[in-house]
């Protein structure tokens, strides 16, 4: 498992000396080796991975680490196997060591769309809620943020994020296994709280609003993307049984009822900054996410509606700031 030490001095810094001293109790048990029936192997390929100090690293404009000469004696074949190990990787892309991992998400195409509306990250703490294998922390670090927090209760996720981590060492950007419920409440300590690609795998979307405006100090913002639907301020969206065939969505607003949602949760400055059709060429199958994409998800007659009728996915950026 990764070294935690730094993040536990981190936290105890911020005032959170108390969840401190409990992730040093839960985090070793969550990354335990019986954990996972895969655990063991995922752990077995994260040690047999080439140790290479990378020369040059780039986070601001993609997340490139080293170049494919740095290998050595390591083909690019053979280092593509061994990352393949992790498969599925789902958010990227990432260019390591002159591998281009192609993720089932473009998610750089989803910063570049949210990133010129937010407050600057240069200096900022950000808890970034559902954050997958890290990309967008990534970046984050790469646009100056101090201080990156990202929780991920998928363990292939917090595995490739110690892909990464391996060869970057920062100390700055950690990815825990962990879900919203196992962060305490009303933290206060955030200066930017994300929420992308969550609000809608939550029963009760208010509650999952206010849980992230309580991580949020005073004037924090929070920046949150979910599926939305077209309507007015009394449309929400509940599907009968899947949408898109995931089965935990819950509620899909339109975009005026996002923006009331936010007021009512008592967020100031609300905006809908991005509206954007999810495309195929966003997210697909590739050769390092085999299973099913989007394309099997869509009505193979009518791309416009979801396999079970749905109007296709769409979503929405909002930011909005506590006061």
């Amino acid at each position: 498992m990764s070294n935690y030490s730094s993040l536990y001095q981190q936290l105890a810094a911020m005032g959170l000396d108390q969840w401190s001293q409990q992730l040093q109790q839960t985090l070793p048990q969550k990354m335990a080796l019986e954990c996972h029936g895969k655990m063991p192997g995922w752990q077995q390929a994260l040690l047999a991975l080439p140790e290479i100090k990378p020369a040059q690293v780039e986070l601001k404009s993609e997340v490139e680490i080293g170049s494919a000469a740095e290998l050595g004696d390591v083909t690019s074949a053979q280092f593509t196997e061994q990352l393949k190990a992790f498969h599925p990787w789902r958010k990227g892309p990432y260019r390591l060591f002159g591998v281009e991992i192609d993720t089932e998400w473009r998610s750089d195409w989803k910063w570049d769309r949210l990133l010129p509306h937010i407050q600057p990250l240069a200096g900022r703490k950000v808890l970034d809620i559902g954050c997958g294998n890290g990309y967008h922390g990534w970046r984050m670090r790469g646009e100056g943020a101090d201080f990156v927090l990202g929780i991920d209760p998928t363990l292939i996720s917090v595995m490739q994020y110690q892909v990464m981590q391996r060869y970057l060492k920062d100390d700055k950007h950690y990815v825990l296994p962990l879900g919203i419920e196992d962060v305490p409440p009303n933290l206060a300590c955030f200066d930017s709280v994300f929420s992308l690609g969550v609000l809608y795998h939550r029963r009760s979307p208010l509650d999952h609003l206010l849980e992230l405006k309580g991580c949020l100090r005073s004037g924090g913002e929070l920046v949150l993307e979910t599926l939305i639907v077209e309507g007015n301020a009394e449309t929400v969206f509940m599907p009968q049984d899947r949408y898109a065939k995931m089965r935990n969505v819950w509620f899909l607003p339109s975009i005026p009822t996002m923006l009331l949602w936010l007021r009512r949760c008592g967020f100031k400055g609300v905006a809908c900054v991005d509206i954007n059709r999810t495309s195929r060429e966003e997210q697909r199958q590739t050769e390092w996410m085999t299973y099913e994409s989007l394309t099997n998800f869509l009505d193979p007659d009518d791309p416009t509606k979801t396999f079970e009728g749905y109007p296709a996915p769409q979503r929405a950026i909002f930011t909005a700031t506590k006061p």
